[in-house]
């Protein structure tokens, strides 16, 4: 379970209901109408946008929000070089039996391909194109959450026009007024509460938890290669968390410092 998206919706549920217990009734911001305006139009245009297959995953990827991952980077690496002595002191053929154990399915397929006596080139074509795909999946999971976060503040403000149009075509009934009125301020309040308490950092918060994956993704792309090379593990070692070191705006790449081990190894 991850902490921070668990408290962060709670706290900002509580902060705001307090504030509105303590300036007033908080009857009076509960309206049906503005929910179904708010609610129902959202979902109608996400599902407009989306098929019902990609719109019937959104509670999975509700749950992948509040998910740590199973496994992180660290004890990838650790695993990989584990991998790594025992490839150089019995075979690629001994991992062959450490491969069902594997929880991670991702470095389960790159270390059955090395067993198998998989061209090293194409070992990487495969795992990257698996990269390509799992990219595309995360991309169009983040995509559906920012539609809603777009759409619930749009909505929000149809609800606006339609409570002041009802509004001003009662004018001449002051009883009637306040309806109206409610629903114009209301839905927009609606809206922009679910989009930018829940739509939007849901979206942010599944950015995060993909790069994180695709970047453990590319350790074991490394690592299975390096394991196939029969690099030492001190160096697989080395070079791996080079990998995640990276810094970006240094300009420099992991692929370079990689490059640069590898040249010492072999000296």
């Amino acid at each position: 379970m991850d902490l921070a998206t668990l408290i962060g919706i709670i706290f900002g549920v509580t902060l705001l209901g307090g504030a509105i217990v303590m300036d007033g009734n908080a009857i009076i911001f509960y309206n049906l109408r503005s929910i179904l305006i708010v609610i129902g139009g959202t979902l109608a245009g996400t599902m407009i946008s989306y098929s019902l297959g990609e719109l019937l995953k959104i509670p999975a990827l509700v749950r992948i929000a509040f998910q740590t991952h199973q496994l992180d980077s660290d004890e990838i690496i650790d695993l990989m070089v584990g991998f790594a002595e025992k490839a150089r002191r019995e075979g690629l053929l001994a991992l062959e039996q450490d491969v069902v154990n594997i929880n991670d399915d991702f470095l389960q397929k790159g270390i059955q391909l090395v067993v198998d006596g998989t061209d090293p080139e194409l070992v990487r074509n495969i795992m990257e194109t698996k990269l390509t795909f799992l990219e595309e999946r995360h991309g169009k999971g983040r995509s559906i959450m920012a539609t809603m976060g777009q759409l619930a503040p749009a909505f929000g403000m149809i609800g606006t026009l339609i409570g002041l149009i009802q509004m001003l075509s009662e004018l001449d009934d002051p009883s009637k007024l306040g309806g109206g009125m409610a629903v114009a301020l209301i839905t927009t309040l609606y809206g922009a509460l679910l989009a930018n308490l829940l739509f939007i950092p849901l979206a942010g918060k599944l950015k995060e938890r993909s790069e994180d994956e695709i970047l453990t993704k590319e350790v074991i792309i490394e690592g299975v290669l390096s394991i196939q090379a029969g690099e030492n593990p001190r160096i697989v070692d080395e070079k791996l968390r080079a990998f995640l070191a990276e810094d970006v705006h240094t300009g420099q790449s992991a692929e370079a410092e990689m490059d640069t081990m590898a040249v010492g190894d072999n000296a």
